[in-house]
């Protein structure tokens, strides 16, 4: 068996050079920094170093919870990230349905180019472009209000406004690069199903509903149970450069406080930003297999 075992792998040897990169990014960037978690439960100092630091046991765990800070992240990183999920999940799957039955193949190759687009434009430029449109004095969103009510609203100074520039831009964004896979799933319905359909009398929503949204549950299913365990990962770099002064009640999420404590503080913390950092994983863990248990109980489709 041995030997065999050993002439399948030479036989296959490509295949292992092709998985080696992999493996080695994984084990070197994901599992060598656990390590560094001891620091979460000591008070951790740069010149004694990780094992010579004194053990502080869950001090910085109660701190956090203890705080004020604490209600304000957590609810701003739940509000963000439920929103985002609520109205961000199902978006690419209302346009993939909807391209699904556009007959114009021209025009559904435009409007897959048009929004497939934004997603190749970085954060910091998509950024960028919000920012110019929402400008209180030049940007076009203000000079069309002002045109109309002769008033302008100051949006990213407002933290009313902050969470819905922050999910509507990601979708605009993100949309058409999240409609490939239903695309995908949706190419892979037997087309005798709608013909069927068709001659039964259903009409379009019915096949839509009994036949394409039928087909793609298990990758909705596969996909919303990832998004579910991001929900503690609202996205630090977009939250950062959104983020100012007067949105602060609205923007301070996990991320950017644990930056902020942690790296650019006067007197950084790195056991309590490595505490915070713990915290939100432990939660994100907790979310993806409680909802994993749930989807297999419900339905034939879950992760593991």
């Amino acid at each position: 068996m041995n030997a065999l075992r050993r002439k399948q792998i030479w036989d296959n040897w490509q295949l292992y050079v092709l998985i080696f990169l992999p493996f080695v990014y994984v084990i070197v960037f994901h599992y060598l920094p656990m390590y560094g978690l001891l620091i979460a439960f000591k008070n951790y100092n740069l010149a004694k170093g990780i094992w010579g630091s004194e053990w502080a046991g869950l001090s910085h765990f109660a701190r956090f919870f203890g705080s004020y800070d604490f209600v304000l992240v957590l609810k701003n990183t739940l509000g963000l990230s439920l929103y985002n999920l609520g109205v961000g999940f199902p978006a690419p799957i209302i346009l993939a349905l909807s391209l699904n039955y556009l007959r114009n193949r021209r025009f559904k190759k435009l409007v897959q180019m048009v929004t497939y687009a934004p997603h190749f434009i970085s954060v910091v430029v998509l950024v960028g472009i919000v920012v110019q449109l929402l400008s209180v004095h030049t940007g076009i969103v203000n000079q069309m209000i002002e045109a109309i009510t002769g008033k302008q609203i100051n949006f990213l100074g407002e933290p009313l406004y902050f969470k819905s520039i922050y999910v509507w831009s990601g979708i605009w964004q993100q949309i058409g690069w999240g409609s490939i896979i239903y695309l995908a799933a949706l190419s892979a319905i037997d087309p005798h199903l709608h013909e069927a359909a068709v001659m039964d009398g259903a009409s379009k929503l019915q096949r839509i509903w009994h036949i394409d949204i039928a087909g793609i549950m298990p990758t909705i299913v596969v996909l919303l149970i990832l998004d579910v365990g991001q929900i503690m990962n609202v996205g630090f770099q977009k939250v950062l450069l959104l983020q100012n002064q007067l949105n602060l009640e609205a923007s301070e999420v996990i991320d950017t406080y644990v930056y902020k404590v942690g790296i650019i503080s006067g007197i950084p913390n790195y056991s309590y930003a490595t505490a915070i950092g713990l915290f939100k994983s432990l939660i994100g863990l907790i979310l993806i297999v409680s909802v994993n248990k749930i989807a297999r109980k419900v339905s034939d489709t879950s992760l593991w």
